[in-house]
């Protein structure tokens, strides 16, 4: 759904300003909470949200040495370097269609998806969302260098993983990662701790019907195929959203992110050539297991009551932009795109959970 109201754009203006960390390391959620609030109807609310959010944000740091085709990968995963990656990616979607300049970074930046604890591709998701919805103005073109550049800058991959065995469904698999010995600490402390993940999807689907002939199993796997992987990703973020509604009291601010991360990529799949659509979906599967081993608590509580209610998505979002909190904003807007009862259940937790804004 466009925007023909400009608000977005007014809002885009004024966030890029400032830098995508703030306090250090804390991400600025702007872009991603006001994309998602006009989406759902929420634009009237946006420059009051950033009235109130907008104090926290600290100006872009000065550039350096300019990034360029030669010297990238020296640059990469420093995050003293962001302006730089900054200046880079709006050099090159000026130069180039911005679903070029995806298609050529979105691999060599994949494999740090959890880097900024999963922000930078969640950022990126929302702004390719508002590009392929609707018209690509200039401040929606500008998003998407800073999402990139940010991404660029914090890049930094997770340790060797050794695969503990096949998981049937993404929601197994979740329940079957190891949780991290010394949940304390940040992020980047918890994610060292991480030594394997289930093996999911246990068995790639093939995109053809045809039984697989009798005999022992290949010694190699098949590839995933492209529309096999959209359709585990989806179940991915269905199977994450779904368990934000009983696990999200270990950690409600950090837990989002296993759910908004592989939709961010979910949502960023069909600007991308047909095939990166595999690796995303490993990728995104990594970023939430992940995300879920550091934070997610030893014991399920309870299936909510309010998991039977039949929803209500536009009285939903209301009452998630009036709390005001940019994650339970984004955790919402994933929530509606699962759209079942269960992830409506799940939203109704964050916004009871997190600290509301207003």
């Amino acid at each position: 759904m466009d925007d023909t109201t400009g608000t977005l754009d007014e809002a885009l203006e004024r966030i890029h300003v400032s830098g995508p960390e703030r306090d250090g390391w804390l991400s600025n959620h702007a872009p991603m909470a006001v994309e998602a609030l006009v989406r759902h109807g929420q634009a009237s609310a946006v420059h009051r949200w950033l009235d109130r959010y907008g104090p926290k944000l600290e100006e872009m740091p000065v550039a350096g040495a300019p990034v360029t085709g030669r010297n990238w990968h020296e640059a990469l995963g420093d995050p003293r370097r962001v302006a730089d990656w900054t200046a880079y990616f709006e050099r090159e979607t000026a130069r180039a269609p911005w679903r070029d300049v995806l298609a050529v970074w979105w691999p060599r930046l994949l494999p740090g998806i959890a880097a900024g604890a999963t922000h930078p591709v969640i950022r990126v998701g929302h702004s390719v969302r508002t590009l392929l919805t609707g018209e690509e103005t200039a401040p929606r073109v500008r998003e998407l260098a800073h999402a990139l550049g940010y991404w660029a800058a914090r890049h930094q991959p997770l340790p060797a993983l050794t695969p503990l065995g096949p998981a049937p469904s993404a929601a197994a698999a979740l329940d079957l990662v190891p949780l991290v010995p010394e949940q304390s600490g940040g992020i980047r402390e918890r994610f060292a701790q991480l030594t394997g993940f289930p093996e999911w999807p246990a068995q790639p689907v093939r995109e053809s019907a045809a039984p697989r002939p009798a005999g022992p199993e290949p010694a190699h796997r098949e590839p995933v195929g492209p529309e096999a992987a959209r359709s585990a990703l989806r179940e991915l973020v269905r199977a994450s959203t779904h368990r934000y509604a009983t696990h999200a009291h270990g950690e409600p601010i950090m837990l989002v992110h296993a759910a908004t991360a592989p939709n961010a990529v979910l949502r960023t799949l069909p600007a991308l050539p047909r095939e990166l659509w595999a690796p995303s979906l490993r990728a995104a599967w990594a970023a939430s297991a992940a995300v879920t081993a550091a934070y997610a608590p030893r014991e399920a509580a309870p299936v909510p009551a309010s998991a039977g209610a039949a929803p209500d998505a536009g009285e939903l979002f209301a009452r998630a932009a009036a709390h005001g909190d940019d994650h339970t904003i984004k955790f919402t807007d994933t929530a509606l795109d699962v759209g079942d009862a269960l992830a409506f259940s799940a939203a109704r937790r964050a916004i009871e959970l997190n600290p509301s804004v207003f």
